[in-house]
């Protein structure tokens, strides 16, 4: 019985100087910024941060790579973001209640294997094309058969219009328009129109005017 006793109070001991150390600890402040440590002036965004020391609490930069929250002294920090490798930091015991760091991630360079891109997009695509390819054909007859006008015209008409084409079709609309407006301002105008100046001379020669007076 005594044996057990004492194995009660060995660990009372130790939890509580478990307890004591934990609650030594000083809580602070943790602040800092984030950036790339290939460009001090390239903030690193919405990077997550995780005290890995206290529950796993997990915080997120904001778009200038600055966070801040409560930890530890001594809590050990992860720092993780798309494109830059894992880094992890350990806060260090300082006087007062507030720390701020200057947090700098590594770039990830991750070189994916090369691809070589078809014009197929299955190989039932690629078997019809093969079958109907003809090894006889001249290069030069080939390209002058496909840039005939039959070609281009065939084309025409299922090839959209891009939008370079689109805007100088519209540029040309706006100036015939506005060429016209012009044109038929000069001519609805009779002190411009030299066909109205005929016209009016003719009436005075026939006396057109006299005769209307006469009537009344």
């Amino acid at each position: 019985m005594r044996r057990y006793q004492t194995y009660l109070l060995v660990f009372f001991l130790c939890l509580s100087g478990y307890l004591s150390f934990g609650q030594e600890r000083n809580i602070l402040q943790f602040s800092g910024l984030i950036t790339s440590a290939n460009n001090a002036d390239l903030p690193v965004a919405f990077a997550t941060i995780k005290n890995i020391s206290f529950r796993d609490q997990t915080f997120i930069s904001n778009n200038d790579g600055y966070f801040s929250f409560v930890a530890h002294a001594g809590d050990t920090i992860s720092f993780t973001s798309v494109g830059f490798s894992p880094l992890t930091y350990v806060i260090p015991d300082v006087q007062g209640d507030k720390f701020t760091a200057h947090i700098q991630m590594r770039s990830l360079v991750i070189e994916l294997p090369a691809v070589t891109p078809y014009p197929w997009a299955s190989y039932e695509d690629y078997l019809v094309d093969f079958m109907a390819l003809k090894p006889g054909d001249d290069p030069v007859a080939a390209a002058k058969r496909n840039l005939s006008p039959e070609a281009m015209a065939a084309l025409a008409q299922i090839v959209p219009r891009s939008a370079e084409e689109i805007q100088s079709y519209h540029s040309l609309q706006r100036h015939t328009i506005m060429s016209n407006k012009h044109i038929n301002q000069r001519m609805n105008n009779p002190l411009l129109n030299p066909f109205a100046w005929g016209e009016l001379i003719n009436q005075i020669r026939r006396g057109d005017y006299s005769r209307e007076k006469l009537k009344y």
